[in-house]
């Protein structure tokens, strides 16, 4: 697929990220060089474009995310562990000719991560039993034919969620609504951030620093990093075939974290409750598309 180019005023950011106006970067150089945005993106910030097959590939692979998480999420109750749920999920996987790219990554010892609580995210499934009023993050990333797509959403479990549980909840999945709506081309990287933190923190809520969404699709973690905190205008600009988790972790209470000792866990440090909701995104010529959709 040949890359058009991209539609930018000429006192636009230019899209390169050079931080200039277009109109005094890419718009005076030759229609060639101004159109060469693939390699420029390649070169300047090792982020590789995604042509019309690769992603088609991701697409596959984000219906069967999906599918896994549609799966998980009937089987999310009280009384239930959360390595039963990584079992579930892997076994799944697995049938459907697909490999869970958590597992073994880094060390990581399982095929997904079920993040309960004040867990912000990267829990580890093991012998904790899932209760009443306890709110679940699943998020998986599978790798299929040699694609990898990489949502997440939480839960509640068992009884009607109190009003603490049901508010970060509702602001964690409107942060990843506001950050998509941000994605489109002549836009930054700056901008998305910008969009989850000032709604956040408006409602006394607060964003994790320490995790960002990332590129993904050839790799599980590609370029570029993708804040879920900052400011307007600033980054990377956006073009057409760039591909990148948005996955905003926000807190009820302060954003300090801490890691637990199996070095992975990572958990609020004042004990409050923490939630996410993650989609695969795709810059279009027009906007945003989700590889991951879901409401």
């Amino acid at each position: 697929m040949k890359m058009k180019t991209v539609k930018v005023g000429r006192n636009d950011l230019c899209p390169c990220g050079s931080g200039l106006k277009f109109k005094k970067c890419c718009l005076s150089k030759s229609e060639t060089e101004a159109e060469d945005f693939e390699a420029t993106y390649v070169r300047k910030y090792n982020i590789r474009l995604k042509k019309a097959a690769d992603i088609e590939g991701i697409r596959k692979a984000g219906r069967l995310v999906l599918d896994t998480l549609d799966l998980v999420e009937s089987e999310i109750k009280p009384g239930i562990t959360t390595d039963e749920l990584n079992t579930l999920a892997h076994e799944f996987t697995v049938k459907n000719g697909a490999t869970p790219a958590p597992l073994n990554y880094r060390g990581f010892p399982k095929s997904i991560c079920v993040s309960i609580n004040e867990v912000i995210c990267h829990g580890i499934p093991g012998n904790r039993v899932i209760k009443d009023d306890d709110i679940v993050n699943v998020d998986i990333t599978s790798i299929l034919d040699g694609y990898y797509a990489d949502a997440n959403k939480t839960f509640f479990a068992g009884a009607p969620p109190g009003p603490d549980a049901r508010k970060i909840v509702d602001i964690a999945r409107e942060c990843l609504r506001r950050g998509m709506s941000a994605v489109k081309p002549g836009n930054t990287i700056g901008d998305i951030g910008w969009a989850i933190q000032t709604y956040a923190e408006a409602r006394g809520c607060s964003v994790v620093r320490e995790f960002v969404g990332h590129g993904v699709g050839f790799g599980f973690h590609e370029a570029p990093q993708v804040p879920h905190f900052g400011h307007k205008g600033t980054g990377i600009g956006l073009i057409p075939g760039m591909v990148f988790t948005i996955e905003p972790m926000i807190n009820l209470g302060k954003k300090d974290l801490r890691i637990l000792d199996d070095n992975w866990t990572a958990v609020t440090k004042d004990g409050l409750l923490s939630a996410q909701f993650e989609q695969t995104v795709l810059v279009t010529e027009n906007g945003v598309e989700s590889l991951t959709p879901y409401e």
